[in-house]
């Protein structure tokens, strides 16, 4: 998204930038268009006799839009000086055209109306009158005592209004110099605005860079993240399943190959990390089953019944915690294969086999839930994790309430509940650890080795999902089982 904003930001710069070039390069165009139409109509009057001038402008074909008349003075009146720019390019179009020098004008203003927008050019007619031999003085544009324009015409003109450029026509002319013409030929046109995308294909092409634009970018963008997910995929599956995670492929770029070299370096540590703690625990628990079983062989002899007793049970609650251990170390390398399973029957089957071992309490073992719902994970191994979270619910909460949920983006969740005392904030996921228990006895009694928990959360995490605790409002503890379908 980074990427595309940036390249639709600079498509509506580049978009302005040629706008801004376009209406400055018509407008030019326009300019020079007018000029050379301009410098037509004058050709065409001033090459024919004076007293025939009127008659040929009144039959000179115009543009729409376009006037042309013919006056003692320019119609100066209500018009303001051309700018710059403008009286540059029209006066560069006309004498790019080219006047004949005999009819070349004896003057020309360039003005501007102001609404609506007109250029007005006036040429001064070239008639060669010259003016006669009186004392030099320059002719005053109004006054004090002349009471009028020009001629005496109008009244008298500001230094900055449109008949300063007559001042600077008549002023100071000595005797004999060519008096200022007799007659000005004012031609004027509405210049239209400016189209800034006059190509008819303008539109279409701008809208293909721009698409085609965007398609690589998506493009280049998925092909640069297509590494990382696939490492994102290599991390979940080594997750998943530590020993028998693939190895990412080391190919593509430099930096992707160097990534993914360093990413199976560290599963193979993390893996031989795991499999000597697997293999430490299974050989603890293995060598220690025969040293059990040789002292409860020696344990049947002792005459004293009590200290029998006593010796005998404390043999068996080793017995449990190394079967346990084994359990844990088998977990850990866990071979059974991912086949499609019924979780709601599986459900109802271990609710089933839990009554059956614990008939009092057969009445707190409810199942709530659709009839079906067909997931991929290892049957044994999900049974054993959820055999153990209902065992926990019956053995410390009374009742084993098991709810199964609809399918929700594509988790299945399943939440036990039970009616006991919960767990202490602080313990709920202390308790996931090994050997770890909130009653500290040992004693069978009061719970068992502290693994079933352990256990129950490495074979849902295997799966890809995850366990979490959580004590109810009411009373007793939900554990919420989420797994992947």
């Amino acid at each position: 998204m980074i990427l595309l904003s940036g390249f639709a930001l600079i498509q509506v710069l580049g978009l302005l930038i040629h706008t801004l070039n376009q209406v400055k390069l018509g407008k030019l165009e326009e300019e020079q268009e007018f000029a050379v139409r301009a410098v037509i109509i004058y050709r065409h009057i001033a090459m024919a006799p004076p007293q025939e001038r009127a008659a040929m402008l009144a039959k000179e074909p115009l543009p729409k839009g376009d006037t042309a008349v013919l006056s003692l003075l320019p119609p100066l009146q209500g018009t303001y000086p051309m700018p710059l720019p403008g009286r540059e390019a029209i006066r560069a179009g006309i004498f790019a055209y080219g006047i004949p020098p005999d009819i070349r004008p004896h003057g020309m203003i360039l003005r501007v109306t102001g609404n609506p927008a007109r250029y007005v050019v006036s040429f001064g007619m070239p008639d060669n009158l010259l003016l006669p031999g009186l004392p030099p003085a320059p002719l005053q544009m109004g006054g004090a005592q002349g009471g009028g324009g020009p001629f005496g015409l109008g009244p008298p003109p500001d230094d900055n209004g449109p008949f300063s450029v007559l001042n600077q026509l008549f002023n100071g002319l000595l005797p004999g110099a060519a008096l200022p013409p007799v007659y000005w030929l004012t031609i004027s046109s509405t210049l239209p605005p400016v189209v800034p995308w006059r190509s008819p294909g303008f539109a279409s092409a701008f809208i293909i860079m721009t698409l085609l634009g965007a398609l690589m970018i998506t493009w280049a963008v998925r092909e640069l993240l297509a590494p990382v997910k696939t490492l994102a995929a290599a991390a979940e599956a080594l997750g998943r399943d530590v020993v028998h995670a693939p190895p990412l492929p080391e190919t593509g770029p430099l930096e992707i190959v160097t990534a993914a070299r360093s990413f199976n370096t560290m599963a193979a540590r993390i893996r031989r990390f795991v499999e000597d703690r697997t293999f430490l625990l299974t050989a603890i628990g293995h060598d220690l089953r025969t040293p059990i079983t040789r002292l409860k062989l020696r344990a049947e002899y002792m005459e004293d019944d009590e200290q029998r007793a006593k010796m005998l049970a404390d043999l068996d609650e080793m017995e449990a915690m190394v079967a346990a251990t084994l359990a844990f170390g088998r977990d850990a390398a866990a071979t059974e294969p991912v086949a499609r399973l019924d979780l709601a029957s599986l459900l109802r089957t271990i609710l089933d086999d839990a009554a059956d071992g614990d008939p009092d309490h057969a009445d707190a073992l409810t199942y709530s839930g659709p009839a079906h719902m067909p997931v991929r994970a290892r049957p044994l191994a999900l049974k054993r994790a959820v055999a153990n979270l209902v065992g926990n619910a019956l053995k410390y909460g009374e009742a084993a309430r098991v709810t199964l949920h609809p399918l929700q983006r594509g988790l299945a969740r399943i939440d036990i509940e039970d009616d006991g005392p919960g767990i202490p904030q602080e313990e709920m996921e202390r308790v996931f650890e090994p050997f770890r228990r909130l009653e500290g006895s040992r004693n069978r009694e009061t719970g068992g080795s502290g693994l079933g928990l352990s256990i129950a959360r490495n074979i849902v995490r295997a799966h890809g999902g995850d366990i979490t605790l959580a004590n109810r409002p009411e009373r007793g503890l939900r554990a919420t089982v989420v797994l992947p379908v």
